[in-house]
């Protein structure tokens, strides 16, 4: 009664712990930035607190049974609801030191990633501890009060990898599109109290008498998987070291190497993360269902299949061959099976039942998982790209195959022999979005962040940032800063554009008087502006021009200056993952701050769903007295269809403090300093072929009239829809979709 009861809690807690790391890393990224920092910082001290607390766990289960058999049980109720406290303090957290951050002024990138890094790890360690030592508690409780054999590990472990698989599809689908990110924590929160209450009070089910709960539990004479193919303690812990490291090393990569197909929308990330966890749990119900009947394949059988399942997700997913997301997803099943199978196998080998044996364990497969990430991120990606990176996570698992013998040597040399020959494939023959032999006229760079290919000739260039194409050389970026500024009657002092592309709307700026600066997440991005503009070195040395690189809301937030116009052009797509942190109520409010009285903002909406159209306008609308929408003069291009209603064309979004009134084209061109006739003419006859002369022609099509469209006409019935760091309504879409299919 008490293990199946154990393990629909651990399948409870599972669905809480992916909770709470989807949420919190949303929530950071809104206070800290949408940086590779603040995410790499917020896993590492997750997996941290995950560690600390199984090794913890350990040392305090044995103790706690050691005076009485339900303590532990108690123990990790009391844990559970520690965590649901999270919860609230956390966000609390997330926001105080948020504020706190804001007084350090213009502090250096660096300066400012350290605080953020120790305001996020006081924020969430001693709940992710508590998340951690939760396996160790339970095992002792069990081992204590059960006649338990020496797998429990693995037992919790299925049911943990169950829920945690359940939490990433229900969160992504569900939950915050329904409740909101605070009111989905609240969720999460009523479960671990559930859970917590329910955990006190099992040792009242105990059905066993005071000298058969104080009998001593003797280990087995043999390790759980047999002393034939076994590994020694020592390779064992390394090998579960190994295993953390590669396996979320990977993960890393994979996310980089495949957003050409996945996308960037937030449901491709759930869809990797659910398709990893079903495969562990795939994995893990194997190892128990061979373990039962005593057949568990060793380490020496498993570690060339690791070897060949890891080169397949690059093996089969040339950017030459096909961009099937399906067929994407199923090359991650292998490997993240064979991890799911060999992870609980090598705790309960090494355990063998024992809490102390399985927290330590399993905390040094843990540490792997915290310098995995950071390993690739920093290094192995920057360096040598993600062809590279994951030919040499695979190449770890044949090291260790010096030190385990086999019992299955004509499958383990087939196996062997097919890894080879994919390994030769790998190196010789498969390309990445990475390679330049993909395009033509291509230049690579990477960093930390994103790998960038700036590719194409004359006015055929384009800029792909991790393979998902960001902006080509069209006018539209050239508007975002002209368009705004012949509507003010007084030259700009100080302007600003976020997300610098091509650096076509900066450029654009500097043909005005006063300062520009350019923000910008990507480094890499920065530095190809020499490839799309032959006088890039030059308007980087110009008076007053400064391009830095942070996370755009970010740098709003910290900056004392104010702009006479801030423009931005948010990453296509409108539903990307994180793009509402630059839609949100909450973003305008910072973007007031630094506005002048006179100052305008330019918002550009790409195109899209009409009813994301109407939020963002909705928002925008609530947060300033005065708007105006122009529409695209480009036209949509053809063959754009789906099932839901589409605002094909993008939109100037103008709001302002003051009324702006659409200036003659007279009076356009009379605002403009010759540099910026100059650049709006080049630009002009490019687009064009040569078609367009003056500058009255241009002007004259873009404020046609016809392109104004009415705030009214584009504003939701239902003026509670908007955007907000709560509920990013353009990222979370999945149900109004269905529904609005459904409904057709």
């Amino acid at each position: 009664m008490l293990r199946p009861i154990a393990f629909l809690l651990f399948v409870a807690s599972g669905f809480c712990g992916l909770l709470y790391q989807v949420v919190w890393l949303r929530l950071a990224f809104a206070d800290f930035g949408i940086v590779t920092p603040v995410l790499s910082v917020l896993l590492s001290v997750f997996m941290l607190g995950l560690a600390l607390g199984s090794w913890l766990g350990g040392r305090v289960g044995n103790a706690l049974t050691a005076r009485s058999p339900g303590a532990a049980a108690v123990g990790y109720g009391v844990a559970e609801l520690g965590i649901g406290a999270g919860a609230w303090c956390v966000p609390w957290a997330f926001d105080v030191g948020e504020t706190w951050l804001r007084g350090l002024g213009e502090a250096s990138s660096a300066s400012y990633l350290g605080a953020s890094a120790v305001v996020i790890t006081l924020s969430i360690l001693v709940f992710t501890t508590l998340m951690g030592a939760t396996f160790p508690l339970m095992m002792a409780f069990l081992r204590a009060s059960t006649r338990g054999d020496e797998e429990t590990f693995s037992y919790l472990y299925l049911g943990n990898v169950i829920g945690a698989m359940a939490g990433a599809l229900t969160t992504a689908l569900v939950l915050i599109e329904l409740l909101g990110f605070r009111q989905t924590l609240l969720v999460a929160a009523v479960i671990n109290v559930a859970i917590g209450v329910i955990a006190i009070l099992m040792p009242r089910l105990a059905q066993r008498s005071e000298a058969e709960a104080a009998a001593p539990r003797r280990l087995a004479a043999a390790p759980v998987g047999g002393a034939r193919g076994s590994v020694g303690r020592g390779l064992r812990l390394s090998l579960l070291f190994a295993t953390g490291f590669t396996s979320m090393a990977m993960e890393v990569v994979w996310t980089r190497a495949f957003t050409p197909v996945l996308k960037t929308t937030i449901y491709a990330f759930a869809a990797v993360l659910a398709t990893y966890l079903l495969a562990t749990w795939l994995g893990s119900a194997l190892y128990r269902l061979h373990l039962r009947r005593g057949r568990a394949a060793d380490a020496a059988t498993l570690l060339p299949m690791l070897f060949l399942a890891s080169l397949l997700p690059l093996v089969c997913n040339d950017p030459r061959w096909h961009g099937e997301q399906a067929l994407v997803l199923l090359s991650l099943v292998p490997i993240s099976m064979l991890l799911g199978y060999m992870t609980p196998q090598l705790v309960d080998e090494h355990a063998r039942g024992e809490p102390g044996a399985a927290g330590s364990a399993y905390a040094v497969n843990v540490l792997g998982c915290i310098l995995g990430p950071l390993f690739s991120g920093y290094v192995l990606l920057p360096m040598v790209g993600v062809k590279w990176a994951l030919l040499s996570m695979a190449l770890v698992y044949p090291l260790f195959l010096l030190g385990v013998s086999s019992r299955r040597r004509v499958l383990d040399l087939t196996v062997k022999a097919v890894a080879v020959g994919a390994m030769l494939l790998a190196v010789f023959s498969t390309r990445t979005h990475e390679d330049p032999s993909v395009y033509k006229n291509a230049e690579v760079r990477r960093d930390s962040t994103a790998s960038v290919v700036a590719f194409g000739e004359g006015m055929k260039k384009r800029l792909l940032v991790n393979g998902v194409g960001i902006t080509e050389l069209v006018p539209e970026t050239m508007v975002m800063a002209h368009l705004p500024l012949v509507m003010r009657e007084q030259p700009p002092e100080s302007t600003c554009v976020i997300c610098f592309g091509m650096g076509t709307t900066f450029r654009s700026l500097l043909s005005w008087p006063g300062k520009a600066t350019a923000v910008e997440l990507v480094p890499s991005v920065v530095e190809s502006f020499g490839f799309f503009w032959d006088d890039a070195a030059e308007h980087l040395a110009m008076p007053g021009a400064r391009v830095v690189v942070d996370d755009g809301r970010r740098f709003l937030s910290r900056t004392e200056e104010k702009f006479d116009l801030i423009t931005i052009d948010p990453p296509p797509p409108v539903e990307a993952g994180g793009s509402s942190l630059l839609y949100s109520t909450e973003f305008y409010d910072v973007l007031k701050e630094r506005l002048t009285p006179t100052g305008v903002l330019q918002q550009w909406f790409p195109g899209g769903e009409k009813a994301i159209a109407k939020a963002v306008v909705n928002t925008l609308n609530e947060s300033f007295p005065h708007l105006q929408i122009i529409e695209s003069f480009r036209e949509p291009p053809e063959g754009v269809e789906t099932d839901y209603e589409l605002q094909t064309r993008g939109l100037h979004l103008l709001a302002s403090f003051q009324p702006l009134e659409r200036p003659s084209v007279e009076d356009a061109i009379s605002r403009m300093p010759p540099a910026a006739r100059e650049d709006m003419l080049w630009w002009a006859k490019a687009a064009t072929g040569g078609q367009v002369q003056d500058l009255g022609t241009c002007w004259r099509f873009i404020l046609n009239p016809e392109r104004a469209v009415s705030v009214e006409a584009l504003l939701p019935e239902d003026r509670s829809v908007k955007i907000t760091d709560d509920r990013p309504y353009n990222e979370y879409f999945y149900l109004r979709r269905r529904a609005g299919r459904a409904g057709q």
